[in-house]
């Protein structure tokens, strides 16, 4: 059996990668492909996650052990099968490349080809060229359109410091308050 992942990225609309891999090949395995696959460098932090139909994320398969809870499913790539968690042909997945932006790769299992028999995995379809690997908040920012981060983010262009006490607290008096008067201090 061989499982036919189709991978799309939403930053670059020409870009696909098909890659047939060994159901019974780890999550590492998957990852070397695409990494491979797009040219990237492997010292990323990355991440799969099984999704539902919408997309919503569901369980994560990590590259490096990262929940040290025994009483928590955690999955790693290197010791978890593929065939151990996908198993349905349209499945969902993401592949986090970027974790600093969240940046990815939408997959979903297209085809599982019976009667055929493959060890490791191979690229066999590599349509447009792959977002760059990162990007910094600024080119986040530029890309993605206009991230007002001045000083009127929180909304404190209207802070009067006349409205609040000596120790911060609303002094209009309102609910049986007694307005601040500076003599008590």
């Amino acid at each position: 059996m061989i499982y036919r992942f189709t991978l799309i990225s939403d930053e670059v609309d020409d870009f696909v990668r098909e890659i047939q891999i060994d159901p019974e090949a780890t999550f590492y395995d998957f990852h070397e492909a695409i990494v491979k696959s797009v040219g990237y460098t492997n010292d990323q932090m990355t991440s799969f996650f099984i999704c539902d139909d919408d997309w919503e994320k569901e369980k994560e398969i990590t590259l490096e052990e990262m929940d040290d809870n025994p009483e928590m499913d955690s999955w790693v790539m290197k010791d978890t099968t593929i065939s151990e968690l996908i198993e349905d042909e349209k499945q969902k997945l993401l592949y986090v490349f970027d974790y600093m932006t969240e940046r990815c790769f939408f997959i979903e299992l297209s085809e599982i080809i019976t009667g055929k028999e493959m060890k490791g995995a191979k690229c066999t379809k590599k349509e447009g060229n792959a977002p760059k690997q990162t990007i910094d908040f600024e080119e986040m920012a530029a890309n993605s359109g206009s991230l007002d981060l001045d000083e009127n983010f929180y909304g404190d262009q209207d802070f009067d410091l006349e409205d609040f006490d000596q120790e911060g607290f609303d002094i209009g008096g309102g609910e049986g308050g007694t307005p601040f008067e500076e003599e008590k201090f």
